[in-house]
């Protein structure tokens, strides 16, 4: 058997990955997904899910609802991307990361047989997602959306709750330029009969989902004004991904879950160490406090920048890398101009280069020096901070990873 670090570098090295390379590994459409799982033998056929698509928030909310369904005495099934250090991050059952040797199993059997469909990274990681779901046999499996919700890989199956976070503007090259273009690439998960939770969104984002639930007969529950018990997610933003949780958990109940308060509320408060949920305004250190956070879109920025101004600090040392594939000027006019800019870029292909990322910055009056790697950024920082001052670190998943 080949060693589990060998069949992550032929994951990578031959597969296109989105969240490395970017476009050059999208591949939108259904088909070749259809035919690994026809391939596996259909594996995610008799499994039970709640999806979960969404601009922001996403992964945090699959979190919660995957903490609560433990909480309640459910094996349960967690899907969810990218990863921050660990391919195995992405799937796991009962809070535990698949297993290395199931990975090296997975590829060795089905590699000679998958070859000629040419799937994504994504493609293949969902594929085997649903193989190991099989295998394990899980009450209940929790499936985030990588992008979109139409045409996503994970829209294959049909689950009890489908849950739309929210939509803002991001991917537009892949999903549309307006609100409505990307509502209706979300909504692409609300299938026929199923109840469909909505989170927080923008009144033509709603109206758009809401019209298309109704034409397939699927009832809109509206998270906005559900109460949600406390969670140790911190963060303005953290709300209403727990009142979007709640909200689903509660249409699961109504299902005939087995799911009670009581259990929502143990779900919630351990969410972090039964799912083993990251990078969601985490403080990774105090004095200096240094906070990191995954957000990385205009909407998420938005929170973000918020969140920092209601943080106390003397002054803010901000270290910054972002994909070359986002709106980088809807993200620089949202930060503040005060803080000490760190800027840097990620170790993946898919990274805003230094110079130009420092360079559109000062164009919004955004000051800093530029680094060669995060670490350095993050250890100028450090080292620049007072014991009063505030160090975060953010603008992509990839920047936070590498601070971990």
């Amino acid at each position: 058997m080949e060693s589990y670090s060998a069949t992550i570098d032929y994951l990578y090295r031959q597969l296109p990955v989105f969240h490395r390379v970017g476009a050059a590994a999208y591949k939108p459409g259904l088909d070749n997904t259809l035919k690994l799982l026809e391939l596996l033998g259909h594996p995610q056929q008799g499994l039970k899910f709640v999806h979960v698509a969404g601009t922001n928030g996403k992964g945090s909310t699959s979190h919660l609802i995957a903490s609560v369904l433990q909480s309640a005495g459910y094996q349960t099934g967690l899907y969810t991307s990218p990863h921050l250090l660990d391919f195995r991050e992405r799937i796991r059952v009962q809070g535990s990361m698949i297993p290395q040797e199931a990975v090296v199993r997975f590829v060795e059997q089905y590699r000679d047989r998958w070859e000629s469909i040419a799937p994504s990274f994504f493609e293949l990681t969902v594929a085997l997602c649903f193989w190991y779901m099989k295998e394990t046999k899980p009450d209940v499996v929790v499936l985030e959306v990588g992008m979109g919700g139409r045409l996503d890989s994970t829209n294959v199956i049909t689950p009890e709750v489908s849950v739309i976070t929210n939509i803002g503007m991001d991917h537009q090259q892949y999903l549309g330029d307006t609100i409505e273009k990307i509502a209706v690439e979300k909504a692409g998960i609300v299938k026929k009969n199923v109840p469909v939770v909505l989170g927080a969104m923008r009144a033509e984002a709603k109206k758009v989902i809401e019209e298309l639930a109704e034409r397939a007969g699927s009832a809109c529950i509206d998270a906005a004004q559900v109460h949600a018990p406390p969670a140790p997610l911190h963060g303005a933003y953290q709300e209403e991904n727990r009142r979007t949780a709640a909200a689903a958990l509660r249409q699961l109940s109504d299902l005939g879950w087995s799911v009670s308060e009581e259990n929502i509320e143990h779900g919630f408060i351990h969410v972090v160490e039964q799912t083993g949920l990251q990078g969601r305004w985490q403080t990774i250190q105090e004095s200096p406090r240094v906070i990191v956070d995954v957000g990385h879109n205009e909407d998420g920025l938005r929170w973000i920048v918020k969140q920092l101004n209601e943080t106390p600090h003397r002054r803010l040392h901000w270290v910054l890398g972002v994909v070359n594939d986002k709106d980088v000027s809807a993200m620089l006019s949202l930060m503040p101009k005060s803080a000490i800019y760190y800027f840097c870029k990620a170790d993946i292909p898919r990274g805003l280069s230094v110079s130009e990322l420092h360079q559109r910055a000062a164009e919004f009056d955004l000051r800093g020096e530029a680094y060669p790697s995060v670490r350095s950024a993050y250890d100028a920082a450090l080292h620049s901070a007072n014991k009063d001052d505030l160090v975060f670190i953010g603008g992509s998943f990839f920047t936070v990873a590498e601070v971990l």
